[in-house]
């Protein structure tokens, strides 16, 4: 297979292999974290959880990367990203112990939030800070292959977290704080992984002194304003084009995961066990699809230009996800996911690679902080709006219907782009 065979040319360069183990790690924890975060907040059995709740928790832990995004790329331009792997590891492997003690004491639901809030704004640096690497471990005429497999094989790694914790959870212990405290283990792995790379050899280029604090956040607004300037300049038109496209699309999977969570909650199944079990189904089958994505989008993205590639996921999301998910039912239900994997994950592969190739790389670590502030401000919307539209039981006909509206109009924007 060409991808098996990609793999092993990308894993003779020493750099990417240590930063994709960090990848795995990383990401597989943050599966960890977040499936014990789900199972604690939506499936247990005391909370009766509706779409607004759901919403609201979504609202608490993503809403503040607005604020954290744009300074996080700032300080990825001037921090070693080396660093920035070792030091976020260690500190969410120490909070996520915070997290658990908290699950176990019974605490305000908003001194939960706030712990989890910590680690997931750790998150932030970590994978702003892979994607702003990676063109320093590979050459650029393989990365196009790398954005494919590094980014997937970390979606993959997640996938593999959660399933994990759910077997923790389901098979071993009831215990959604053991859970947290696996992915807090994991966490550290990775901490040590990065104590593997050279600390100078991931960038960023300049090395600025360190500034008192009030100069720290009048320079990050500068930094800011200077990132979006340079991403709209004409050469970086493709890379606007891309992410504005890719962000509706975020906007498409939020609501439907919150729709997913609804059906396996309540319409599903009466039990919150089953419940749990069909959502970890639901989430591995949309696993192979982000793994399809990987296998496809080189040589398909390849031909096509990447441009076009993102029009023709969001067509096949446009087409496809009506039909498989109107009927409501499990098995329907899993192609959408599935289908809705490979789509989404193919165009966010060719999202990351028109970034990476537009955008200099002074400026790669805010404009990827940028990116993954339009990627959860469109998820949390997206839970805004499946909470007005959703039922008790999660079916709604608008709600589909809006999504697929939502991936047209995608699809015939980035067609016309890329016919420019």
């Amino acid at each position: 297979m060409s991808v098996v065979r990609d793999l092993r040319v990308l894993l003779r360069f020493q750099g990417f292999r240590r930063l994709l183990g960090i990848r795995l790690l990383s990401q597989g924890a943050d599966g960890v974290y977040q499936v014990a975060l789900a199972t604690y907040v939506v499936f247990s059995p005391e909370k009766q959880t509706s779409a607004a709740g759901i919403a609201s928790a979504m609202a608490v832990l993503l809403l503040p990367y607005s604020l954290v995004g744009p300074f996080a790329g700032v300080l990825l331009d001037r921090w070693r990203r080396r660093q920035v792997f070792l030091h976020g590891n260690l500190l969410r492997a120490f909070l996520a112990c915070v997290t658990a003690v908290l699950m176990l004491s019974h605490v305000p639901d908003w001194l939960f939030y706030a712990s989890a809030l910590c680690v997931t704004a750790v998150n932030r640096f970590v994978l702003a800070g892979l994607s702003a690497s990676l063109p320093r471990v590979v050459d650029p005429e393989r990365l196009v292959i790398a954005n494919s497999l590094s980014p997937t094989a970390g979606t993959l790694g997640a996938t593999a977290g959660g399933a994990v914790a759910l077997g923790v959870r389901l098979l071993t212990v009831d215990s959604n704080a053991v859970v947290v405290l696996l992915a807090a283990g994991v966490y550290l792995c990775a901490a040590l992984a990065a104590l593997r790379i050279p600390p100078d050899s991931l960038g960023p280029d300049r090395h600025p002194v360190r500034p008192r604090l009030w100069a720290t956040l009048l320079d990050t607004a500068r930094g800011l304003a200077a990132g979006m300037r340079h991403l709209s300049e004409p050469p970086r038109r493709e890379a606007a084009w891309a992410l504005a496209s890719m962000t509706l699309m975020r906007f498409c999977y939020g609501a439907l995961t919150v729709m997913v969570l609804m059906l396996c909650r309540y319409a599903w199944s009466s039990d919150s066990e089953d419940g749990l079990a069909l959502l970890g189904l639901a989430v591995g089958v949309s696993g192979a699809g982000f793994f399809a994505a990987a296998l496809v989008t080189p040589s398909v993205a390849g031909r096509l230009g990447p441009a076009r590639w993102i029009a023709v996921c969001a067509v096949g999301a446009a087409v496809l996800e009506p039909a498989l998910a109107l009927p409501f039912a499990v098995t329907p239900m899993l192609a959408a996911a599935f289908v809705l994997g490979l789509t989404t994950q193919g165009a966010k592969i060719a999202t990351d690679t028109i970034v990476q190739f537009a955008v200099d790389d002074g400026f790669r670590g805010r404009i990827f902080s940028v990116y993954d502030v339009l990627f959860n401000v469109a998820f949390v919307g997206a839970a805004a709006v499946a909470a007005l539209l959703l039922p008790a039981d999660g079916r709604s006909v608008p709600l589909v219907v809006t999504v697929a509206v939502i991936y047209a109009a995608v699809a015939v924007a980035m067609a016309r782009f890329a016919q420019q």
